[in-house]
């Protein structure tokens, strides 16, 4: 098998990556890193020092960092869905998608995430600091999205890889609130994606290790 995958179900940037793997039905080696497996964090830790999830090996060839990972499986392993455009201007709009959803919903999201993992954390105030954060992302994006059916317009993408996990769990956090539609109605649309759906649910096992307490729901 050439593709080797190394991460967690539960990890938000995991999933980014699955859901890419699943869109074109690529076969892959799922190398779960925990403490379950210690042979297989000790394999991850080799290929990426950097110790950040997930990691990809193709054929020997170690690639890491999300967004770099799914340009990957673009370049070498895109059919049938192609997860970004040929056309460069339409790219670059689905590029900047995911760093929106990357920098502006996934990052805040996990701030107070990270402090509730702290003995000492200071979980209000980062929850404070997210609420006000994502408000201006959820605002933003509901003005970006009108009249899109996924991130960058009509077509399936690497930003919606991006936006998936961002919104499921930011909404767990900070929920996205009514006055927001169009921004709730494709988060609902997200998780009705069956490559997204089989992530989820992949992942539902682990729910108990949200710091914050999984709602639920979902």
């Amino acid at each position: 098998m050439s593709l080797v995958f190394y991460g967690h179900p539960f990890s938000s940037y995991c999933q980014k990556v699955l859901i890419a793997l699943y869109e074109n039905a690529l076969p892959f080696d799922y190398r779960v890193i925990s403490p379950e497996h210690p042979d297989v964090a000790l394999q991850w830790s080799a290929l990426w020092p950097m110790k950040r999830m997930p990691v990809l090996v193709d054929n020997g060839r170690t690639v890491a960092e999300t967004t770099i990972i799914i340009e990957h499986l673009h370049l070498h392993h895109r059919d049938p869905v192609a997860l970004l455009p040929d056309d460069p201007v339409a790219a670059l709009e689905v590029r900047f998608m995911d760093r929106v959803f990357d920098h502006y919903v996934m990052t805040p999201m996990q701030q107070p995430v990270s402090e509730a993992l702290r003995p000492d954390g200071r979980v209000d105030d980062a929850r404070e600091r997210t609420a006000a954060a994502l408000d201006i992302a959820y605002a933003w994006l509901e003005a970006r999205l009108q009249g899109r059916t996924w991130a960058a317009g009509d077509t399936f993408s690497l930003a919606d890889c991006a936006a998936a996990p961002s919104l499921f769990y930011a909404d767990w956090v900070h929920p996205i609130s009514g006055v927001y539609p169009t921004l709730r109605a494709y988060r609902a649309r997200l998780l009705q994606r069956p490559s997204f759906a089989r992530a989820v649910d992949e992942a539902r096992p682990y729910r108990s290790l949200f710091p914050l307490g999984a709602p639920d729901r979902d």
